[in-house]
């Protein structure tokens, strides 16, 4: 059978080619597409921008003929995807719709009321090719664990499987369906480690997704499955020299890093010239890191990722339920440097209950660690997290929540740090983390990246250059990343 999947980028590169790069393909619906074609079905993707004419999307279906759309989407897609498979119903009712993603998981009853037929509760896989296998037999779908599904005026509610235990029996996600929409496809990739978060940070919703089904949430792809899609990617794509592993943190299990490392440098030792890697590492408090890193710096790890997220101690222990110390961060960031590892920092402001000083205390930190790079973002409350029900109770979020530029824009009227000064703070980041540390053409560089990407007339003016390929090439050359 025919399914055709349907995803959305709200920044995108261009709308031809809406990912900028391999790192930026969604791996959920991926290893859904693979399972899929490995039982002998049939897929494609369409990706969508807000700016993209529904032509191509009606265009594709009518040239592909699926029977089953298939629809992913996280908070901030969401009202965008609900439209256009409204859209879908409305054009070709006799296609079976289903929605699936981290969003419709926690809100199954605000999907179900939507265009889709179904929605999936939790992972995909097997329910999705349960459905598929229904409809190529001529049946109503009915009793697919995982599925509120449909039928007549009732829905059909049924229970979630137990997540899945062996990771290692998935196919590896399928990647090719992604580059027609891509613009740099010899890109650096993101493999997925594992699936589930062992912590309970109060921004994320793993603390509701675990409660989802029975089972082991925590789980890990072995490193010998790991190391086959390493080979299978660097065979595709032979001029890629770096791959960034996906995981909420390698220290989570530290036989398994250990056991990865091992493998990595056997695979490594076929090469001509060795393959380097970076991670994510969750900070833990009066930990030694420095074994671990001289183990990451042997099997060719270049970098690490590390979630500072506040710099004041008050807000992360209080507000974000992330219990470690400045000071074990920067140990952390010494001993990473001391075995030659370049260090990534993850950083939130505008939080409920952060003011401006708080906020002082992170660009202080994040200076004394002078991060190689670091992902600054401006919180966004999302459903199903604890701190979007503390804002909801604090009445700060607005009647219309404006998700454009998300997490690039303040949203939250805190009464210690109103938007207009954390949009000042948010622009002056670079300036004030690296002044007497980096050159000042490489500060304005980077703060020129942070404006142009947090305004919405300036982005706009951006997305209508990024149409131009040589303009596209010219940001590559440059190495221009925000």
């Amino acid at each position: 059978m025919k399914i055709l999947f349907v995803s959305s980028f709200q920044h995108y590169c261009s709308i031809e080619k809406p990912l900028y790069d391999q790192n930026a393909i969604p791996l959920g619906i991926s290893y859904v597409s693979s399972f899929l074609k490995q039982a002998g079905h049939e897929t494609r993707m369409v990706v969508l921008t807000p700016d993209t004419p529904r032509a191509v999307l009606d265009d594709a279906i009518r040239a592909f003929q699926p029977r089953l759309v298939g629809f992913t989407a996280i908070f901030s897609e969401y009202p965008f995807i609900r439209d256009i498979a409204a859209h879908v119903k409305r054009m070709h009712p006799e296609l079976y719709l289903v929605a699936g993603g981290p969003h419709v998981s926690l809100n199954p009853q605000e999907g179900i009321q939507d265009a889709f037929d179904a929605v999936c509760v939790g992972e995909g896989e097997h329910p999705m090719l349960e459905l598929v296998e229904q409809l190529e037999a001529g049946r109503t779908p009915s009793e697919i664990a995982n599925l509120w599904i449909k039928q007549g005026d009732a829905v059909q509610r049924n229970p979630t499987r137990p997540f899945l235990q062996d990771l290692d029996a998935l196919p590896l996600p399928d990647r090719d369906m992604w580059l027609e929409w891509m613009d740099d496809p010899d890109t650096v990739p993101c493999i997925l480690l594992g699936r589930g978060c062992p912590y309970s940070c109060t921004y994320c919703c793993n603390h509701k997704l675990r409660t989802l089904a029975d089972g082991q949430y925590v789980r890990f792809r072995s490193p010998e499955n790991v190391i086959q899609e390493v080979e299978a990617f660097a065979a595709r794509h032979p001029a890629v020299k770096h791959v960034y592993f996906e995981v909420e943190t390698i220290g989570a299990k530290p036989d398994y890093a250990e056991a990865l490392c091992a493998q990595l440098n056997e695979f490594n030792r076929k090469r001509p010239a060795p393959m380097t890697f970076s991670v994510n590492l969750r900070i833990t408090p009066n930990k030694d890191f420095a074994p671990f890193f001289e183990t990451l710096k042997n099997a060719h790890f270049t970098s690490v990722n590390i979630g500072l997220e506040s710099g004041s101690p008050r807000i992360r222990s209080e507000v974000l339920n992330r219990r470690y110390s400045n000071e074990d961060v920067l140990r952390a960031v010494r001993a990473a440097r001391a075995h030659g590892l370049k260090v990534s920092l993850y950083v939130l402001e505008g939080l409920p209950g952060e003011t401006w000083q708080d906020f002082q205390e992170t660009v202080q930190c994040t200076r004394e660690c002078v991060p190689d790079f670091y992902y600054l973002s401006i919180f966004t409350p999302y459903p199903g997290t604890v701190l979007y029900d503390q804002c909801l109770a604090m009445n700060l979020i607005p009647r219309d929540l404006d998700m454009t530029l998300e997490r690039r824009r303040p949203v939250l009227n805190l009464p210690g740090f109103p938007p207009r000064q954390i949009r000042r703070e948010y622009l002056l980041f670079a300036y004030k983390v690296y002044k007497g540390k980096w050159t000042l053409p490489a500060i304005a560089r980077k703060t020129l990246g942070t404006w142009i990407r947090s305004s919405p007339s300036m982005y706009a003016v951006y997305k209508r250059l990024m149409r131009f390929p040589q303009f596209r090439d010219f940001r590559r050359r440059v190495g221009w990343q925000w």
